[in-house]
């Protein structure tokens, strides 16, 4: 199978239901604001050289394929691969794993008293990039309208975790938050 298909050079793209739409479309910007934010899990989880780092890296490595499962959700306004393929669901049982990781994470660092400057360690950073990105998808998704509801739980929930895990990366690579 090539790589290039020679069917969007025109500027149009083919979602799951076999519609044509323009590369501009909201949807289709929608599905590579979260696809952005997928690249920038894997450059965290690269970034993540510690030997404590492998359970931040497979808690990663999870949300990349659900962010998969939601942008193959976003590709379908027809619904017609959710109820076929079992890996492109997004249910609850996704976001309670994922308050779980939070609540996990959480035990281990300070309280927050005060809005803390993203940075840090390398991977830190990069982590909150990611939770910027993914608040980005998060506002086009409202703006799109008419997605499952649990879709919008999921991903607001996986910017909360970016920030846990952010300043669980920096705690444990000995990087101070800096206060604002």
């Amino acid at each position: 199978m090539k790589i290039y298909t020679r069917t969007g050079d025109a500027g149009d793209t083919g979602l799951f239901d076999g519609t044509r739409v323009p590369k501009s479309d909201p949807r289709v910007a929608t599905y590579g604001d979260v696809d952005e934010l997928n690249a920038w899990l894997g450059l965290a989880r690269a970034a993540l050289d510690r030997p404590d780092d492998h359970e931040l890296s497979a808690m990663l490595e999870r949300m990349q394929r659900d962010l998969f499962a939601l942008g193959s959700r976003l590709a379908d306004p027809s619904h017609k691969i959710a109820g076929r393929v079992t890996k492109a669901a997004i249910i609850p049982d996704d976001v309670t794993r994922l308050e779980n990781w939070i609540d996990a994470l959480e035990k281990e660092l300070p309280p927050l008293r005060r809005f803390i400057l993203p940075g840090g360690s390398s991977a830190g950073a990069a982590l909150h990039v990611a939770r910027t990105v993914c608040r980005r998808a998060e506002r086009a998704m409202v703006a799109l309208g008419g997605l499952e509801p649990e879709l919008l739980v999921y991903i607001n929930r996986v910017s909360d975790l970016l920030f846990v895990m952010a300043r669980a990366a920096n705690h444990r690579a000995g990087d101070p938050e800096i206060e604002w």
